[in-house]
């Protein structure tokens, strides 16, 4: 059973770590910046990729090119794992559960507190998609199948519910009842198709 809790955090107002300077740190980058244009990273490796140095000119990451010293996790709330080193991974994480700061650890599900999940993004309409850490694979593919079914116009029908929540009246029961029936409409065409 999938017992994780998703939430969608607000990484412009973290404090992040990225331990690691390689292809996977660059993965990790690419999808924070993605989601996140104005995240602030720390980014500390013995080693760090040009495409990474490259994107630290337009993006707000600290590079640091030295190995990993725990004193790096002061002041941090949030960090990625992403080096090629197994034992440093796992030093890092029990590091930071110590100090309850949140890892995620690239590859190494039973070393994470969170995993990044897969997105699918429709105007303001974000999905995150989960498979436990089991199958990156599989949540790409439901990426790929949802981006399709959606449509684009997603965005036009959340703009409509903003306005028609803002003039409802009642208690927060009564405002979400009629929101339910509102919305019911877009299931009943959906099933006429």
């Amino acid at each position: 059973m999938n017992t994780l809790f998703p939430i969608f955090v607000k990484l412009d107002l973290q404090q992040i770590l990225l331990v690691g300077g390689g292809y996977v740190a660059l993965e990790k980058l690419t999808a924070i910046y993605e989601n996140c244009p104005e995240t602030k990273i720390t980014l500390v490796a013995p080693e760090i990729r040009q495409e990474i140095r490259e994107m630290a000119q337009t993006f707000a990451i600290d590079c640091i090119q030295m190995p990993f010293d725990p004193t790096f996790l002061l002041g941090k709330n949030l960090v990625f794992v992403a080096t090629n080193d197994k034992a440093l991974n796992l030093e890092i994480s029990a590091l930071c559960r110590e100090q309850g700061i949140l890892v995620n650890v690239a590859d190494t599900p039973p070393a994470c507190d969170f995993y990044l999940s897969s997105i699918v993004r429709k105007g303001d309409l974000k999905i995150g998609i989960s498979t436990n850490g089991k199958s990156p694979t599989l949540a790409k593919r439901i990426k790929e199948l949802l981006t399709i079914v959606l449509p684009d116009s997603i965005q036009e029908t959340l703009d409509n519910l903003v306005v028609i929540r803002e003039t409802l009246r009642g208690d927060f029961e009564a405002k979400v009842k009629q929101l339910n029936e509102i919305t019911r409409v877009m299931r009943k065409e959906k099933e006429e198709e």
